[in-house]
């Protein structure tokens, strides 16, 4: 038997139409186009929020985006290091990495890579992970944190996309782990906010977004009103020189910058605790983190 809707339902049904055609000037605009996300922190570490986001860069993927994961596991790395006895050492948040926490770092990398793989394959679309030593992606020099040797750690000196081109081209979803080889084919593990960063000037990605563990940017972090929803590259630059930036946020909003300098349109930067916060950051007016646009944006 039929019924009539009565009001309050047909207003939760045109609530979802108004969502849906919000949404539909931004589907238009980056129909086609590259997004980079790069996926870490604690959204990673609970299985909720990790099936959010994967569906969220599957629902880009079948709206027409073309969005490439690059993600991090620097809490499983951690982990296992414990496992055998070792005690996890950082130098400017650096991993210091020894020749056998080289090996469980990629061993962990890898583990992750195919378990995101696998929820994407879930959800019905193709995916395929990688990491930066497959089709030469991410070549690497040692890195050194303030002229000290950390060990195994890259810093990329040249990303050859090809190997993401050909995936994108045969309707693959890649998903990235930093992991580099240098000249001598010798495996060095990668900050995945740098992987991320350099792979999205590579490709001329329309947009970067870095999932975090924080809402965005606070001018003041111990200010909650002076939360900073959009601001130009060059602001972000003043920022940091004026010292307002530091600890962790500091090597990321200079990524940020570095890249929207270098053909990234936009990047973001969101709380990936936030269910959806990538639908909502993209496909809404107001956003719910912070965006960093090119200096002619600045209106």
């Amino acid at each position: 038997m039929e019924t009539r809707l009565d009001n309050k339902n047909m207003e939760n049904i045109l609530s979802k139409a108004e969502v849906l055609i919000e949404a539909l000037p931004y589907i238009q605009r980056f129909n086609r186009k590259i997004i980079v996300v790069k996926y870490g922190g604690s959204a990673m570490s609970n299985e909720e929020l990790q099936k959010n986001v994967i569906k969220d860069v599957t629902l880009l993927k079948l709206v027409g985006f073309k969005p490439i994961i690059v993600h991090g596991g620097g809490k499983e790395i951690s982990r296992w290091v414990g496992k055998v006895g070792k005690e996890a050492q950082f130098i400017n948040g650096l991993r210091v990495t020894d020749e056998e926490t080289m090996e469980i770092a990629e061993m962990v990398l890898n583990k992750v890579n195919k378990s995101l793989v696998t929820m994407v394959q879930e959800l019905g679309v193709k995916a395929v992970g990688i990491s930066g030593k497959d089709g030469g992606l991410l070549k690497v020099d040692k890195k050194y944190a303030d002229g000290q040797d950390i060990g195994f750690v890259g810093d990329i000196k040249e990303v050859n996309p090809k190997v993401l081109y050909d995936m994108l081209e045969k309707d693959f979803l890649p998903i990235v782990a930093p992991i580099g080889l240098d000249d001598n084919f010798q495996t060095y593990n990668i900050n995945a906010d740098d992987a991320a960063c350099a792979i999205a000037k590579a490709v001329g990605a329309e947009k970067l977004a870095f999932l975090t563990d924080i809402e965005g940017l606070y001018k003041d972090i111990n200010d909650k009103n002076s939360f900073i929803s959009r601001l130009t590259a060059s602001a972000a630059d003043k920022l940091i020189a004026d010292g307002y930036i530091g600890g962790g946020m500091l090597p990321k909003l200079a990524n940020c910058t570095s890249a929207v300098k270098n053909g990234v349109n936009r990047v973001h930067i969101l709380d990936g605790r936030i269910p959806h916060c990538l639908l909502l950051e993209i496909f809404t007016k107001d956003g719910v983190g912070t965006a960093i646009v090119r200096d002619d944006e600045a209106e």
